[in-house]
């Protein structure tokens, strides 16, 4: 998982609502007619032949493969040396997008996009092997509905279509991308099967609590963004015309 590019550090949820109207701030000032820079974008931050985003886009077109190893011949060991694959590549696309410098606003969207897609198929293919419960991929899904309905008031405020992910955030899908091949491993027989099962589900309950929580967390943003973005607008609002010169 990696930053977006130009993107604070700070992984705290106040720490991401500044950020992001400090960036909004920079945006608008960058843009106006005449500024310096005016629409030049951030070095780098539109490439899209990078290492970073090459790993990512190879994570994406694996979600059919595994999609396949699974609900087709039930290829569980292939399917779980998958997993661990595309762990690694979210492992190595962040670190490398920071060493070489190759972070960009293409690798930003695609890194998420894989772990989402990743965590989907994972659960419905798991849901529908009988491996996992329906009610936890209610029970996920649901989260990800509610703040995709935070997008278009995002959208409206100028702060694009996505918070910062803050280190909640992180956690959560982690755990939960942790535990995906634990949960194949639970499908074989003999002593991995039986570590494998209590081990898998500790990271799925940390994951699937944490996740909720973080959901909390940026619809509380969301609200701090919204309160913020009215304050401007009635400072604009009360402020007096210049006179005509």
């Amino acid at each position: 998982m990696r930053p977006a590019a130009g993107a604070a550090t700070g992984d705290g949820p106040s720490a991401n609502v500044a950020a992001m109207t400090r960036a909004r701030s920079d945006a608008a000032a960058a843009s106006a007619p005449g500024a310096a820079g005016a629409n030049i974008p951030a070095e780098g931050a539109d490439r899209i032949l990078t290492i970073p985003n090459a790993l990512s886009a190879l994570r994406l077109a694996g979600v059919p493969v595994f999609l396949y190893l699974v609900l087709g011949p039930h290829a569980d060991g292939w399917a779980l040396l998958l997993l661990m694959a595309s762990g690694v590549t979210d492992y190595l696309d962040g670190r490398l997008a920071r060493m070489l410098g190759q972070a960009s606003r293409l690798g930003a969207l695609l890194d998420p996009l894989a772990d989402r897609l990743y965590i989907a198929t994972t659960l419905v293919a798991l849901v529908i092997r009988g491996i996992v419960p329906l009610w936890l991929l209610i029970a996920l899904a649901a989260r990800d509905i509610i703040l995709a309905g935070t997008i278009p008031l995002l959208r409206g405020m100028g702060y694009g279509p996505a918070l910062p992910v803050h280190f909640l955030g992180k956690a959560a899908t982690a755990n939960l991308l942790y535990a995906f091949p634990f949960l194949l491993a639970t499908t074989g027989h003999g002593w991995l099967a039986t570590v494998s099962r209590p081990t898998a589900w500790a990271f799925v309950w940390w994951g699937s609590v944490l996740y909720w929580v973080a959901g909390v967390l940026y619809l509380q943003q969301v609200r701090q963004l919204l309160r913020l973005d009215d304050s401007a607008r009635g400072r604009d609002h009360a402020a007096p015309a210049a006179p005509a010169g």
